[in-house]
């Protein structure tokens, strides 16, 4: 696109000095020198450690044909050797119009130029929920795009997630891959930083859903208040046209209340009031079904339902989005077998091995829903088997959640055993010291863990082992914290890490020294 189209369509962006558009055309934009191709305009933010501007040298080398960037960073390019020719544009806060920048030269901003969008955002169930309405719109017949934290897909193809939501450059790439690719409905899990940092600036979403919301990113947010106010701007008529909100917390029904776009409300609470409501207390398998607030009339049926009452109504949350985006058959959509990758995921260790679960919770709040459904589960299928919990937590994070976690995994379990998460760049015994604090505060009360049966054990895998041990043939044993991830970051330093796969090796190790003679178990 000509540069002078952009200038004119966009506000708050201006030439620099002795600048002239004339003759600029544009084919892309990038956030990482690394990326750019021809062509592209190359946004030269400010960042933490270092100004993006001490890159634009090198992006003009790989084909920028533009500069974005803040007056800091156009003094900046000022100063630089074969940088200081270039078509700069200024913004005194650039991160905040790259999305609109983003959306006009991608055309995601003109009628056809992305498919139909939908944005999950809450503390807990963003994935488990996006899965699972990828999947009915399958079902229906779309073409579907998935955007989130373990994978990105366009009509069927795969390639891992950087993190939750990308930033917009790439994002608005993508919408634009995905309608050239004859995508229908994109589903997006949308992260409070994103929505903070102006990386979904220029998207207005078809349909939008609340979960819920619990400590967590408070690091970064630094208080509840700004956590929320972050979620909730996704529900302005800015970003959304219509949504649902689940209304069993108090920010939810704040939610509903505040919104600028219709929202359809949902409770799992008999005395909250909804628009619909969903049961939880109901036989393991059973259909998950959407009654009105006035009774019977109009009930949404889905067959999908992974186990616990949490996935019941993120299964729920995704019958009501496809509503909204005109599915009317939701039973039939939803007929078909969903796994979402370390959510509540099983993993199989042979005969006579515990049943281990793979989840990636890691608020309070979600370990409590992922062992409550454990806990019945192994109470239906193995009455008196212990439930082993195994987490630690994550470094350079909201360190006000760890003991909160502990006492978590210890009221919902008989064994908790602590261990190391991603400790990044804190110190992993300090990291452990205050979840297993939290852990033994909550032990000792009628249906908790008793205090000696919270251990620490440094490292993940060794802490694996652990928890198979204490577990047996007949427990059940929660891998809690890092889901599908692949990798364990401790220090700078990133190494493969799986949790299913180290657990298969740690029972596999364990059988073979129970089959040598005079072995003790």
């Amino acid at each position: 696109m000509p540069l002078s189209d952009l200038l004119a369509a966009v506000a708050g962006i201006r030439l620099g000095a002795g600048v002239d558009p004339a003759g600029v055309a544009l084919t892309g934009v990038a956030l990482d020198n690394r990326a750019v191709l021809p062509g592209d305009l190359y946004a030269a933010l400010p960042g933490a450690n270092v100004h993006g501007a001490r890159f634009a040298a090198a992006a003009l080398q790989a084909g920028a044909v533009a500069v974005l960037t803040d007056p800091a960073g156009a003094a900046l390019l000022a100063e630089q050797p074969g940088a200081s020719p270039a078509t700069v544009l200024v913004a005194d806060d650039p991160r905040a119009v790259l999305g609109g920048v983003s959306a006009r030269v991608y055309g995601t901003d003109r009628p056809g130029g992305a498919p139909r969008i939908v944005g999950i955002t809450g503390t807990n169930g963003k994935t488990t929920t996006a899965y699972l309405l990828e999947a009915a719109l399958r079902g229906a017949g779309l073409s579907t795009g998935l955007i989130g934290t373990i994978e990105t897909r366009v009509a069927g193809r795969s390639v891992p997630s950087a993190r939750t939501t990308p930033e917009s450059p790439d994002l608005h790439g993508l919408l634009a891959l995905m309608a050239a690719e004859g995508v229908d409905v994109c589903v997006m899990e949308v992260s409070s930083h994103a929505l903070a940092l102006h990386r979904v600036d220029g998207v207005v979403y078809d349909a939008a859903a609340f979960t819920n919301l619990s400590q967590d990113h408070l690091d970064f947010h630094g208080s509840m208040e700004a956590y929320y106010a972050a979620k909730a701007s996704l529900f302005t008529r800015q970003r959304s046209r219509a949504g649902v909100v689940v209304v069993d917390d108090a920010w939810g029904r704040r939610l509903a209340d505040e919104a600028e776009v219709p929202v359809t409300t949902l409770s799992s609470r008999a005395d909250v009031e909804a628009d619909r409501h969903v049961a939880l207390d109901v036989p393991a398998g059973a259909p998950v079904v959407l009654t009105g607030a006035s009774g019977p009339e109009g009930d949404l049926v889905v067959r999908q339902a992974l186990p616990g009452g949490h996935n019941r109504i993120n299964a729920a949350v995704a019958a009501l989005l496809l509503r909204l985006l005109g599915v009317e058959d939701v039973t039939a959509a939803t007929d078909a077998d969903v796994t979402v990758p370390g959510r509540m995921e099983h993993v199989d260790l042979g005969p006579g091995a515990p049943d281990v679960y793979v989840d990636f919770a890691h608020t309070p709040e979600a370990i409590t829903a992922t062992l409550s459904a454990l806990s019945a589960q192994a109470a239906r299928s193995s009455p008196g088997s212990p439930v082993v919990a195994l987490l630690g937590a994550g470094g350079d994070r909201d360190a006000g959640k760890r003991p909160l976690m502990g006492a978590a995994a210890a009221r919902g379990a008989d064994v908790v055993v602590v261990t190391d998460d991603n400790p990044r760049r804190d110190d992993p015994a300090r990291i452990r010291a205050a979840v297993l604090r939290g852990a033994r505060e909550a032990a000792g009360a009628p249906g908790a863990a008793a205090p000696d049966a919270c251990y620490d054990v440094p490292g993940r895998e060794a802490g694996i082992e652990r928890a198979l041990t204490e577990a047996g043939a007949d427990g059940v044993v929660a891998l809690l914290g890092k889901g599908h991830e692949r990798t364990q970051t401790i220090g700078e330093q990133v190494t493969p890490f799986d949790d299913r796969e180290v657990a298969r090796r740690a029972w596999a190790r364990r059988s073979a020294r129970l089959a040598r003679p005079g072995e003790a178990r």
